[in-house]
């Protein structure tokens, strides 16, 4: 039954993949020539240590990922532990006592919700007399005339937009929607700084939020653009002038970008953007192969297999406890790396509900890499994202599936 079933899927799903490929080809021309014009050579993989000064491979690592994300300057370091870490950095570089953060798409990824001090930390945001706001997307869209209201009723400092949609249940925001929103953001107030999270949305949309008025934007090097090599790090890319703030947050004000030891991480995130489309194209192929079968078989999928896509997440809702983690565990079983062991729902730092998570990663918590998890809460939705290869991809969710057709 199951071959049957990939041999429709594969057949339905041709003209999606095929655009796939199209975007494919797009960055990749696009991060070639980043490459060429940056005149990247064998000299920039060369590691510093101690202070980092002089490091020509990472200050060209930055100039190529400008050029890739549309941005006046970025920001690369392998000194950030996580997209969350580089977010976090933002937060404090940008924001003063007495600001005010708004985030307008409801409340943000659970890691950072101490952070911002949604959940008390004495090293919050709200510990610094920063405050906090938000407004929750109507059906998936922007709430543009509340939006509106409290820009024209208070001084907002920084709107936050998270476009993956986290752990939740909504749609995950498209470049057209945000580009909307900014156009009438604008209208009323020219200032405000406009932050994107970026996290799992890179090249799989050729316009970059930078390009529709964004001021910055941040993600992380084990996702899509560490292209599954990178072995840690985050990006902040955008206005120079906000570029440089975070870097001095991230480091020390007075030397802010110009330190910082590579330490031997520049060949692997260069080599990691370069495989970045190839390696996202199997990834958005995984997920649509993935929605495809588990419609058909009567679980509802978000995004659709031929629908629009912002990310490389597909949401599975088993609405059923020992079904997400019967999905889970079989995804884990065909992983390359620790596939003889069985994922087990448990506290993670950073979440309030117990995750499951398989993730035979050979970068621990890659999401490029295909993993799947979800918090142990009813629907019960297992968040699944990554494939390296759309063949180690399509191997693993066969066997998912016959794993929750046994149960």
């Amino acid at each position: 039954m199951i071959d049957k079933l990939i041999d429709e899927a594969e057949e339905k799903c041709r003209d999606v993949f095929k655009k796939i490929d199209e975007n494919e080809a797009y960055f990749s021309a696009l991060v070639l020539d980043a490459f060429r014009l940056e005149q990247i050579s064998e000299a920039h993989f060369n590691a510093t240590t101690g202070y980092g000064y002089n490091d020509l491979g990472r200050d060209a690592i930055e100039r190529v990922f400008a050029r890739v994300l549309k941005g006046e300057k970025a920001l690369v370091r392998n000194q950030f532990i996580s997209g969350s870490h580089a977010l976090s950095t933002a937060l404090f570089a940008l924001l003063r006592p007495g600001d005010t953060l708004l985030s307008i798409t409801g409340i943000p990824y659970d890691t950072l919700h101490e952070v911002i001090g949604i959940k008390d930390n004495p090293s919050s945001l709200k510990s610094f007399n920063i405050h906090y706001r938000q407004i929750d997307l109507i059906n998936n869209h922007f709430d543009d005339e509340t939006i509106l209201k409290t820009l024209k009723e208070n001084k907002i400092k920084l709107i936050e937009i998270q476009r993956s949609r986290g752990y939740s249940t909504r749609e995950s925001i498209l470049i057209e929607d945000i580009e909307s929103i900014i156009k009438k953001i604008r209208e009323v107030d020219q200032e405000v700084i406009i932050m994107i999270d970026n996290c799992y949305c890179e090249m799989v949309e050729k316009t970059s939020p930078l390009e529709v008025g964004a001021n910055i934007i941040v993600g992380s090097l084990i996702k899509n653009l560490g292209g599954s090599l990178a072995s840690n790090g985050a990006y902040i890319c955008g206005d120079e002038k906000l570029i440089n703030l975070c870097a001095e947050r991230l480091n020390l004000p007075g030397e802010g970008i110009d330190v910082g030891p590579s330490l031997g991480a520049n060949k692997s995130i260069l080599q990691g953007l370069y495989f970045a489309p190839s390696v996202v194209a199997s990834s958005l192929k995984t997920a649509v192969l993935t929605s495809y079968l588990l419609e058909k078989l009567g679980y509802h999928v978000s995004p659709k297999y031929n629908e629009k896509r912002a990310d490389i997440v597909e949401a599975i809702t088993f609405r059923n406890k020992d079904l997400l983690i019967k999905y889970v565990e079989g995804i884990q079983k065909y992983s390359p790396i620790d596939s003889n062991t069985l994922p087990i729902p448990a506290p993670m730092p950073g979440y309030d509900d117990d995750i499951i998570m398989a993730s035979g990663s050979f970068t621990q918590g890659s999401s490029i890499e295909l993993s799947c998890d979800g918090p142990l809460r009813a629907p019960y939705i297992a968040y699944q994202q990554g494939g390296v290869t759309y063949n180690y991809g399509k191997i693993a969710i066969i066997n998912a599936i016959k794993n929750i057709i046994s149960t």
